[in-house]
């Protein structure tokens, strides 16, 4: 069987899992470099060397490190960050910042003066307040900075409704109503410090249809024909987000990238070209299409509860704190028995996580061999929004990560300790009497 060693267990990018559970112990987050990096060089390959004046940025949402960041910069990709802290972790990481474009729908005075004052290539601008807000700060730094706007083309990806971002009823974007999107064009034009180059929409995660992709470029397309010919703005850049899906389950069917791109850029020149308008600048955004089947959690297993005739659950040392998207999406996963690969699947289990909550599920129903306590649990395609969306729920301090690079395994986070969990915490004075 493959990813199997000799001694009967999962290997994971060329090592043994039950071994870094050993090292490194449970829950651990696992990395693949060298599937990052093979996804970056397909997008390299099917994208940014097949056409010109295209661009790609991993969003980093998915999964931000400062190792991550050397990564992306190393591959020659540009970073998407939502946040102040993802942008100071790229700072930090000495990621070059013109290479940076800023998203979120609730930017603040702090977040937009550090990406200000350290010259952020892109602001996607979500709404009129943080218009308002960065025309005073650019003012005040004395500063000109490239922005998009964000647009809801109002089309409606195929995925859970929590991920789904381009309709109209959405809290993210500017509405394409004429009067609106005429009026805020026709500021920025006449604004010193800022300089609009185009537009940006995003669809939604986890999709696999390219249809949704063209017809979010139609949309766009007739806003940038209505534009120029009523305000003489050219659109320079078009940044079609990314939400591109990848395997959990046997019952996902990822494409690959070049079903996207292609049509993307199809669609761009069918549309440029019926408008009578030059092409732009393509960016597109893939972060959990990069990162997310280049990860892997192993958990060991604790107490294993049968009721009979109804269910058998088996708990592991993890759970919704370091993996909350079943609960918050019923997102669905595959795993594996590490150190009982090639047994038989004779049992079937419901693995459930360690908090005081019922809804803390991982997987319902899992097949397995029978299980014991100290068996190790790896769960697939973890590499995205787990590490990133993990919390420290019933005081259970966040786990490790470690990267491998050529069989190498490598802590690039450590492991939370209780110590951690106080250590920015303040009793007031008058409660230590």
């Amino acid at each position: 069987m493959e990813n199997v060693n000799y001694e009967n267990h999962f290997t994971f990018a060329g090592c043994d899992t039950v071994a870094l559970a050993e090292e490194f112990g449970t829950p651990l987050y696992v990395v693949s470099e060298e599937m990052i990096r093979e996804r970056c060089g397909e997008i390299r390959e099917n994208f940014l060397n097949k056409y010109k004046n295209v661009k790609a940025a991993y969003a980093s949402k998915a999964f931000l490190t400062m190792a991550m960041c050397k990564i992306i910069e190393s591959e020659g990709l540009g970073l998407d960050v939502v946040s102040g802290g993802e942008l100071y972790t790229a700072i930090k990481a000495g990621f070059p910042t013109e290479n940076i474009m800023f998203h979120g729908n609730n930017k603040s005075w702090e977040e937009l003066e550090l990406a200000v004052i350290n010259d952020v290539g892109r602001i996607i601008v979500d709404n009129i307040y943080e218009l308002d807000l960065l025309e005073e700060i650019t003012k005040q730094q004395n500063k000109k900075m490239k922005i998009l706007f964000r647009v809801t083309p109002g089309i409606k990806g195929e995925t859970h409704e929590y991920i789904v971002t381009g309709q109209k009823d959405s809290k993210f974007g500017i509405p394409l109503e004429p009067e609106k999107i005429n009026d805020v064009v026709a500021r920025v034009m006449d604004s010193e410090n800022i300089e609009l180059m185009g537009f940006h929409f995003h669809l939604g995660s986890q999709l696999f249809e390219n249809h949704i992709y063209k017809a979010g470029i139609e949309v766009i397309a007739k806003l940038m024909k209505d534009l120029k010919e009523g305000l003489g703005f050219i659109t320079k850049e078009l940044n079609a987000g990314g939400g591109f899906g990848i395997r959990y389950t046997s019952e996902d069917h990822p494409q690959p990238l070049h079903y996207f791109t292609d049509a993307i850029m199809e669609a761009v020149e069918i549309q440029c070209c019926k408008h009578n308008l030059d092409l732009p600048t393509i960016i597109i955004e893939p972060g959990r299409w990069i990162v997310g089947e280049a990860g892997v959690t192993l958990y060991t297993i604790g107490s294993i509860k049968e009721i009979p005739n109804i269910r058998t659950y088996a708990s592991i040392d993890g759970g919704l704190p370091d993996n909350p998207r079943p609960a918050l999406y019923k997102a669905k996963y595959d795993a594996l028995v590490a150190n009982k690969m090639n047994e038989e699947l004779s049992t079937t289990v419901t693995i459930a996580g360690k908090c005081c909550e019922s809804g803390d599920i991982l997987i319902w129903d899992l097949d397995t061999p029978p299980l014991e306590a100290g068996d190790i649990l790896a769960v697939l395609s973890t590499g995205a929004y787990n590490f990133s969306m993990a919390s420290n729920y019933n005081r259970l301090p966040r786990p490790a990560v470690v990267l491998i690079n050529k069989e190498h395994p490598e802590l690039i986070v450590e492991r939370e300790s209780y110590d951690h969990l106080l250590d920015r915490e303040i009793i007031p004075s008058y409660l230590k009497k």
